[in-house]
């Protein structure tokens, strides 16, 4: 493998690391805090499985380029980050977190199924064995979509607020990686954009039938992964710093 594919294929992999980790994050958050003891126990599990997701994106880049998770995880800078943007907005309400990970779910399905079928395997091994954990993470979440969507006219309303809000943001996972054709060429990967139209069908159908109204998609400035908002650092500052207290510690 020359260098220049090594590379690509480390950029891909960090982007669906970095997507896992803050997403698992955020959700962490809501630990002690959900709706129901249930569903606090149900939900932290789902952020404990993208942390896994995240581990093993990261073990395969480490594999290819040396350089160790918890170094990548620990003390890297936001602008280092390679997550959209979509992952990194603070909770807000239920319905904004529930609507969040059911978006991403029916992405990440349709794109570990591609995944699944790269000529790299060590990334088609990966997708296949984390795609088959995934389908429970986005069975709970349609459901919760249908409960909000049509339960009363104030879990309606924080829906819709949540949709209109997180529709746009959700654009910018099917936005090309600058790598993208490198991999694409090699058959490491298929273009994203190929399931974008499953996506949009999947989804709307699923949240109109919730009785959400689609918003009239405006369009966020283009996100190439590098650009974040200012909430990414608030959370980063969180979560490393216990590991930059001494870097040199053995955990």
């Amino acid at each position: 493998m020359n260098s220049e594919m090594q590379n690509a294929i480390s950029y891909k992999l960090q982007t669906l690391a970095d997507d896992e980790l803050i997403l698992a994050h955020r959700n962490s958050e809501w630990t002690g805090h959900g709706p129901i003891l249930e569903e606090d126990i149900a939900f932290t599990n789902i952020a404990l499985d993208e942390m896994g997701h995240a581990a093993t994106w990261l073990r395969l880049r480490q594999e290819l380029m040396g350089e160790e998770a918890d170094t990548a995880v620990f003390f890297r800078e936001a602008a280092d980050f390679r997550n959209v943007q979509l992952v990194e907005l603070p909770n807000g309400d239920w319905a904004f977190s529930m609507l969040r990970q059911y978006l991403f779910d029916v992405y990440e399905l349709l794109h570990l199924a591609q995944l699944a079928n790269s000529d790299y395997q060590p990334l088609a091994e990966a997708a296949a064995k984390i795609r088959s954990e995934e389908v429970y993470h986005l069975r709970h979440t349609s459901n919760w979509i249908k409960r909000l969507g049509l339960g009363t006219d104030e879990s309606r309303e924080r829906m819709q607020n949540a949709l209109d809000l997180l529709w746009p943001y959700a654009q910018q996972l099917f936005e090309p990686l600058p790598v993208e054709s490198i991999l694409v060429e090699e058959e490491v990967v298929t273009p994203t954009s190929m399931i974008y139209e499953a996506w949009v069908e999947k989804t709307t159908g699923h949240l109109v039938n919730a009785g959400s109204i689609m918003p009239t998609y405006q369009s966020l400035p283009a996100s190439n992964r590098s650009q974040h908002t200012g909430d990414l650092a608030i959370l980063l500052n969180e979560m490393q710093s216990v590991a930059r207290l001494d870097p040199e510690a053995q955990w």
